[in-house]
């Protein structure tokens, strides 16, 4: 869309009679809110900014997709939601038009107390926003961007399309969409109290933003690489709750974070690695530059950091001055192809954003990060995101003509889409050429450390409750010495990182755990450690990284077969069968009720030749008779043979196909477990 046009939109829609749209029915949920009467008027009260009014809403959504009828309103079987609110406007910029965002509460029959609820797929929560697309006559450019955030493996605000009615006037389209805020669900960090002002509980979590004040308290204030200033704001805790020491310490990572970047510090021990999750900083930077997101780094821009964990950028947020378009009207044109946002001269942001980029460390991940997401099949390729863009279309066609007749922002949907495909195209064709290869990349070598042990849902024991006996076992397998430093437990939920020159000897197995007073007393030995959060009951994602987000192990467990269920609170705990098997798959891992019996290595085995060809040959050199068991790489049992006697040789492996194969052999309550490879 041309800059005369917008010129002329913003033209019509400030000084155009609003046109009355009547909503029968739509192939898209349709969400009926009512505000309380005014006692003082007799009408239907007025939504203010803050605080908010008491209301109720009624979303109308088919259980089967078929198209919803504002008759439907009294039908309890097609009501999704049906029940008490609380509303207000919200938005900043975007209050100066007519048609408002909502921020709303969902509450129970005493409109005092939260009601987490599930609405339209989305996971329970209380808190929720309707987005009014301000600005955007795509009306896509908010959902987009959050849909490839989450596609790459972020979490961003989920939502969906609806439309709205508001004390029975028609308001348009709107998404329904989740509220950036500490829950499980969405920004998975742990909640800080008042009283959490040392140690492992004053590091988190917090949400911090860079943004405008529009009436809150600037926590800090950091500069741009222009010679402008960034203005820091508290999110969570509020700036009326967080406290003086909390406050401190939450900037002083930001500080030392500014202060590593420009000295150029890359070292893992002291460097920026081990100030920030570099994977979120480089996924952030790749979504918002993607989209040329004039707003990106300086307002709504969110950062998180959870107990025990590193900073970590995002989730993105308010992305509709994005792919080509801005505020033309009021002078500003920003969001162009062939710009750096964090170095167009206006909104940078601070100065870490472009001393990032020039850092070539960094630069040569975000290349491989964005060559990684860009290729073809993956969520970022041009045919990707335009086939999405098609999607998501076909979708709101038919209310878009209804936010048209209503508003006057749209003009033509199909070539405003079209437009915005163009333009994508462009950009990609740009970064790839900034970006160019990923040739210089360092590409370490994982050390062999292996997730062994995981106990996520313990008994009670000597007076300490099941939360208070966690811990997980690596394993160092292999027959080096690990450095320890830099690695990190990153993912949501999880955080931890390894003491700088902390190191794990060949074989030598180490723990974390959530209490360590309570490890010792219950399990007669320490732990390396103490992570800050409680694994999950249900299913969590453990992943061991280095400083650069480059996995070194990862599983996932689940409390539900084919997972073993004695693990889940019935007193056993989950261990890796052998530690050359697929730790991913729930048929490697048993339930174990014994925690750290030492096991013996029968040192009289003998296994020749290895590699080998067409058979293998074991021989017993013990003088008493052993078990013996192959599996595949997966875990898989091949093979079992009971009672080889003292001295016995026995050759097997010819119907074996190419691979690698492990071979337990027990006896005596003794037991070897070697790695063999057939070529």
């Amino acid at each position: 869309m041309n800059l005369k046009y917008i010129y002329i939109l913003f033209f019509v829609i400030c000084t155009t009679t609003i046109k009355a749209q009547v909503l029968t029915e739509s192939n898209l949920p349709i969400v009926i809110i009512t505000t309380d009467k005014d006692p003082n008027t007799g009408l239907a009260t007025i939504i203010p900014d803050e605080p908010k009014v008491l209301g109720s809403m009624k979303i109308i959504y088919r259980p089967d997709g078929s198209r919803n009828y504002v008759t439907d309103q009294n039908t309890q079987g097609f009501l999704q939601y049906n029940g008490r609110i609380g509303i207000e406007t919200r938005g900043s910029s975007s209050q100066f038009l007519e048609k408002k965002p909502y921020g709303l509460t969902t509450l129970a029959d005493d409109n005092r107390t939260n009601n987490n609820v599930s609405i339209l797929g989305m996971p329970e929560e209380n808190d929720w926003i309707l987005n009014s697309l301000a600005f955007d006559p795509s009306l896509l450019r908010d959902y987009l961007s959050y849909y490839l955030s989450r596609s790459i493996g972020n979490y961003a605000a989920r939502g969906k399309y609806c439309e709205v009615i508001v004390n029975e006037e028609y308001r348009g389209l709107y998404i329904f969409m989740e509220k950036i805020k500490i829950d499980k669900e969405r920004v998975n960090i742990e909640k800080i109290d008042q009283t959490d002002n040392n140690g492992i509980r004053l590091t988190g979590g917090y949400i911090v933003k860079a943004d405008k004040t529009n009436g809150d308290p600037v926590a800090w204030e950091m500069e741009t690489n222009n010679g402008g200033s960034v203005q820091y704001i508290h999110d969570t805790p509020k700036p009326e709750f967080i406290n003086s020491i909390q406050s401190t310490y939450i900037q002083s990572i930001f500080n030392r974070f500014k202060d590593d970047m420009i000295t150029q510090n890359e070292s893992i021990k002291d460097g920026y690695p081990s100030d920030i999750d570099v994977p979120s900083f480089i996924d952030y930077m790749i979504i918002n530059e993607l989209s040329s997101n004039v707003d990106a780094y300086q307002i709504s821009t969110y950062f998180h950091k959870d107990r025990g964990g590193k900073l970590k950028a995002g989730p993105v947020w308010d992305c509709n001055l994005t792919y080509g378009n801005d505020l033309v009207f009021w002078g500003y044109d920003r969001s162009f192809i062939d710009v750096w946002q964090f170095d167009n001269g206006d909104n940078t942001g601070s100065r870490f954003w472009n001393d990032l980029y020039k850092n070539q460390t960094y630069k040569c991940h975000l290349a491989k990060r964005w060559k990684q997401v860009s290729q073809p099949n993956n969520p970022l390729n041009y045919t990707s995101i335009t086939k999405k863009i098609d999607s998501i279309i076909s979708e709101i066609t038919e209310a878009s003509t209804r936010e048209q007749n209503k508003w006057y922002s749209v003009g033509n949907l199909q070539t405003n889409g079209n437009d915005l495909k163009i333009w994508l195209k462009k950009r990609i064709e740009w970064m790839n050429t900034k970006l160019g290869n990923d040739d210089g990349c360092p590409t370490p070598v994982a050390p062999l450390l292996v997730i062994s042990k995981i106990h996520y849902n313990p008994l009670e024991n000597y007076g300490y409750t099941s939360d208070n006996l966690e811990f997980t076992e690596i394993t160092n397998n292999s027959n080096l010495k690990v450095d320890m430093s830099g690695l990190c437990f990153s993912k949501p939920g999880f955080n931890f990182q390894f003491p700088i020159n902390s190191t794990i000897d060949p074989l030598q197995k180490i723990y974390l755990c959530s209490d360590s007073v309570a490890f010792k007393k219950n399990y007669g030995i320490a732990a390396l450690g103490q992570f800050g959060r409680n694994l999950s009951n249900k299913s969590q994602k453990l992943v061991l990284s280095d400083a650069w987000g480059n996995t070194i192990d990862e599983v996932e467990y689940k409390d539900e077969a084919p997972w073993p269920l004695e693990a889940d609170g019935k007193g056993s705990f989950l261990e890796l069968i052998n530690l050359s098997f697929d730790n991913s798959l729930a048929s490697s891992w048993i339930a174990k009720d014994s925690a750290f019996q030492e096991v013996k290595i029968v040192t009289s085995i003998s296994l020749f030749p290895n590699p080998f060809i067409n058979q293998l040959n074991i021989k017993n050199g013990n003088d008493y008779p052993v078990d013996l068991r192959v599996f595949n790489s997966t875990g898989q049992l091949l093979e079992q043979i009971k009672n080889i006697s003292a001295g016995k040789e026995i050759r097997l492996g010819s119907n074996y196909r190419s691979g690698i194969y492990i071979i337990e052999v027990t006896g005596n309550g003794e037991k070897v477990i070697r790695k063999v490879l057939k070529s």
